[in-house]
This record gives structure tokens, C-alpha cells and sequence, in this order.
């Protein structure tokens, strides 16, 4: 009942009116069934934008941070987020991640429509980013297509470090669903949950006409920050294996 008030009546027709937006595809989503929504990250916004273009409800998980701030604001914050459809996910050690796991593949078995970001997090200069293998386990395991999005111009709405949204009018594009069902059965298999991760990341880099770099979104956030404080960057990190296959989330930063 919130997830429709907040889409129909209080926040999506001001969306949508303030920030008008061209839907290319949206016939691609099937119209039921587990899917997965695997999407470009470029602003926060984007987990505002993309669902109320979206027949159906669109779940996300989310850092369980949003949903555990104490005080009024804690509250405010916890009831926005759970009426927006999102879910929290406690990813602070290996069981937690793989509890992440099994709590999105859970929701596609009961027929939902899972929101992710597979690099993690949002991209820190507006190119696209190594993806992380959590969605192509979930994929597997859960036995769902995935629809790649390409999100256009919320970076322009919602720079990083801005408070305020700026007037823009953006693009939403929703790719073919790809199906992963060649590799039934071979889930865990790292070289296998490599291969899909690269190739959904590629059909992003196709539908969004984004410039690829392969490396994570963290990583070029460390190189960035260490560059603008004059630190030569180490060499570059890897994670480790519950880092890599974690649920990726919308996360602000």
C-alpha cells in the first residue's frame, strides 16, 4: 500500500512531472516471473527514476544502515525506504553476504522484480565499471533472466556531493532479457559467474554507450581520492571472494 502511494499519488507524478523522461523498451520486462533489473549506477536518484517507469514493483536491496538510524529522522528514513521497496542487507562479514545472496534469490523464486546495481556502487566520473559476480550467482540460483538498464542523465540531475536535484530531462533504457539457463547447475563456478557478469556488463556498455573501464567502481574511487591528495595510489587491490560475489546495492558515495 506505500510502495503505491509513494509511486501514484505522493512522490512519482512529481517525479515525473519536474523530471520527464523517455522509456525505451519497457516492453522487454517480462510481465511476470523472477527478473532481475541490472542496471548502470550513475546518481542516487536512480533508485527514484527507474521504478516509477516500471509497471510492476521493483525491489532493491539496500545497506541495512538506511533502516537502523535511531531518532525521528531514523524513522522518517526507515518507513521512505521500506515504502520504496527496498530491503535491508547486512553485508559486514562473509555470512552476512551470503545471507544477501539468499535473500534476493529467495525473492525471484517468489516472482519478484530485484533491482541491482552490479558495480556496487555509483560510478565516481560517469564511465562504466567492472561488475561484481553477486548477480550472476543470483541469476543462477535463482533460475531468472536479467534485463539490463541503461540509466541517462541522472548524473546531471544528481551530481556527487550535490544536494539539491537539477532540472533535466533524462533517458531510461531497457534492454533484452538475457538468459543464463545454458549454465544451469554450474552456479559457484567462479570462471562461469565471471563470464555472465562480463557479459551483462557488456550489453550495459551497448545500451548506455558508456566508455568500460575494467576495474571496480571502488577502486577508481580510491585512485581518484588519492590523486586529489597527492598520494601516489598503491597497487591496485583485490577482493576478496565474499567482496566480489556480495549483493551489489544502491549506495550513496
Amino acid at each position: 500500500m506505500l510502495y503505491r502511494l509513494l509511486k501514484y499519488v505522493l512522490l512519482g507524478p512529481l517525479l515525473r512531472l519536474l523530471w520527464p523522461a523517455r522509456v525505451i523498451g519497457a516492453e522487454n520486462i517480462p510481465e511476470q516471473g523472477g527478473v532481475i533489473l541490472a542496471s548502470n549506477h550513475l546518481a542516487v536518484a536512480d533508485s527514484f527514476f527507474m521504478p516509477i517507469r516500471v509497471r510492476r514493483r521493483v525491489t532493491f536491496p539496500a545497506k541495512q544502515e538506511y533502516f537502523t538510524e535511531k531518532g525521528f529522522k531514523g524513522r522518517l528514513k526507515k518507513w521512505f525506504f521500506i515504502g520504496a521497496g527496498q530491503i535491508p542487507i547486512d553485508r559486514s562479514s562473509g555470512s552476512a553476504a551470503q545471507a544477501a545472496l539468499d535473500t534476493a534469490i529467495r525473492l525471484l523464486r517468489e516472482g519478484h522484480l530485484l533491482g541491482i546495481y552490479p558495480e556496487g556502487t555509483r560510478s565516481p566520473d560517469g564511465r562504466l565499471y567492472k561488475g561484481k559476480t553477486g548477480v550472476a550467482r543470483i541469476a543462477l540460483e535463482a533460475g531468472v533472466p536479467v534485463v539490463p538498464v541503461a540509466m541517462i542523465g541522472t548524473d546531471k540531475v544528481n551530481p556527487i556531493g550535490s544536494k539539491l536535484w537539477r532540472p533535466r530531462r533524462l533517458e531510461i533504457r531497457f534492454g533484452r532479457p538475457l538468459d543464463f539457463s545454458r549454465y544451469d547447475g554450474l552456479s559457484g563456478d567462479r570462471f562461469v559467474e565471471r563470464s555472465i557478469t562480463d557479459e551483462i556488463m557488456y550489453a550495459l556498455m551497448e545500451l548506455s554507450d558508456q566508455e568500460y573501464v575494467d576495474i571496480y567502481a571502488d577502486r577508481a574511487k580510491e585512485l581518484i581520492a588519492a590523486e586529489a591528495a597527492g598520494v601516489r595510489p598503491t597497487v591496485p587491490s583485490q577482493p576478496s571472494a565474499a567482496e566480489a560475489e556480495r549483493v551489489p546495492e544502491p549506495k550513496a558515495g
